[in-house]
């Protein structure tokens, strides 16, 4: 089964940047949208970015102006440059595809933690 693998996680001081990729273990075809959540302990998983494949994007307002989600339909692969980060920005972040035909993708989760 295709699975999304991400990768970049890690530790920042707050102000600091991190990027974070994402890209399927195999070949999913016609993703609509390709997007981050991310989720704390406790709380429900949120959504911080989206991306369609002609390039439509949207963030949650906690993070715009600060991080920017891009996309290669070539690779099918999505990415979240994160900027001036925030102790609050701390989170296993998840990065989501939705396919046609009600199909979705979660990857395996990544951790981000920035330190004050």
């Amino acid at each position: 089964q295709v699975q999304l693998v991400e990768s970049g996680g890690g530790l920042v001081q707050a102000g600091g940047s991190l990027r974070l990729s994402c890209a399927p273990s195999g070949t999913i075809e016609r993703v609509n949208i390709k997007g981050w959540y991310r989720q704390v302990p406790g709380k429900q998983r949120e959504l911080v970015a989206t991306i369609t494949t002609v390039g439509n994007t949207m963030y949650a307002d906690s993070v715009k102006g600060r991080f920017i989600v891009s996309g290669d339909n070539v690779k099918n692969a999505v990415y979240l440059q994160m900027s001036s980060l925030k102790p609050e920005d701390t989170a296993v972040y998840y990065c989501h595809f939705r396919a046609s035909m009600l199909r979705a993708y979660w990857g395996q989760g990544t951790q981000v933690t920035v330190s004050s």
